[in-house]
C-alpha cells in the first residue's frame, strides 16, 4: 500500500468513525425499536472500524508498544536464566537438567517488533509529509456545505480551484513535454557510426 492510498484510507477511517460516534451519540432516536440497526450491521462496522484502525500507523504503533514491553521483559528474563544456567555450569555446580530457552528466539521477536515500530513511524512520518505537501500546494479547501453560514471563510470558491488546478496540469504537462524533448535528443545522439 502507498502511502498515498493509505493517507486516503485514513481519512476516511477518521469519517467512519466520526459518524459511527455521531450515530451512537444519537440517543433517543437510536433507542426505539423501530429504529435500531440490526446486530449484524452492527458487527459489520466495528469490523470495518477495527480493520481501518489496523491500517493507522499510530494506532498500530500504540497496539505495539505493550507487546515490546513484554517481550523485552521476556529477552532480560531468558538471559538472566540462560546467565545463571551457563555460570552454574562454569563454576562446576551441577545443576538440574532444566529445559533452558533459547535466547535467539526471544531476540528475534523482539528485534521484529521493533521493525514493526519502525515501519510504523515511518509510514506515519510520509503521511504527515504528504499532508504538509498537500496543504502547501493546495492550502485552502473547496466548501462543501450547502449552507452559507457553514462555508469556512478560508476555503476558496470552486472558480478559484479550477484555475489553481489548470495551472498545475499544465506546469505538469511543461514538465512532460521538456523531459520529452530531452530523451528525443538523447536519442538522436547515438554512438558515433565508427565507434560500433
Amino acid at each position: 500500500m502507498t502511502p498515498e492510498m493509505f493517507c486516503q484510507h485514513r481519512n476516511r477511517s477518521k469519517m467512519a468513525s466520526q459518524q459511527q460516534q455521531q450515530q451512537q451519540a444519537g440517543g433517543p432516536m437510536m433507542s426505539q425499536p423501530g429504529l435500531q440497526q440490526p446486530a449484524s450491521i452492527q458487527q459489520q462496522q466495528q469490523q470495518q472500524l477495527s480493520q481501518q484502525q489496523d491500517f493507522d500507523p499510530v494506532h498500530r504503533f500504540k497496539m505495539l508498544i505493550p507487546q515490546l514491553k513484554e517481550s523485552l521483559q521476556n529477552l532480560m528474563k531468558i538471559a538472566s536464566m540462560n546467565l545463571s544456567y551457563n555460570t552454574s555450569i562454569d563454576n562446576g555446580i551441577k545443576s538440574s537438567d532444566t529445559s533452558v530457552q533459547r535466547f535467539d528466539k526471544s531476540l528475534e521477536e523482539f528485534y521484529a517488533l521493533c521493525d514493526q515500530l519502525e515501519l510504523c513511524l515511518r509510514l506515519a512520518y510520509e503521511c504527515l509529509s504528504q499532508s504538509i505537501d498537500s496543504a502547501k500546494h493546495s492550502p485552502n479547501l473547496v466548501p462543501t456545505a450547502t449552507k452559507p453560514d457553514t462555508v469556512q471563510t478560508e476555503s476558496m470558491s470552486y472558480a478559484q480551484y479550477l484555475t489553481m488546478i489548470k495551472s498545475q496540469i499544465s506546469c505538469a504537462k511543461d514538465i512532460h513535454n521538456a523531459l520529452l524533448e530531452c530523451s528525443k535528443k538523447i536519442a538522436g545522439k547515438g554512438p558515433p557510426q565508427g565507434m560500433m
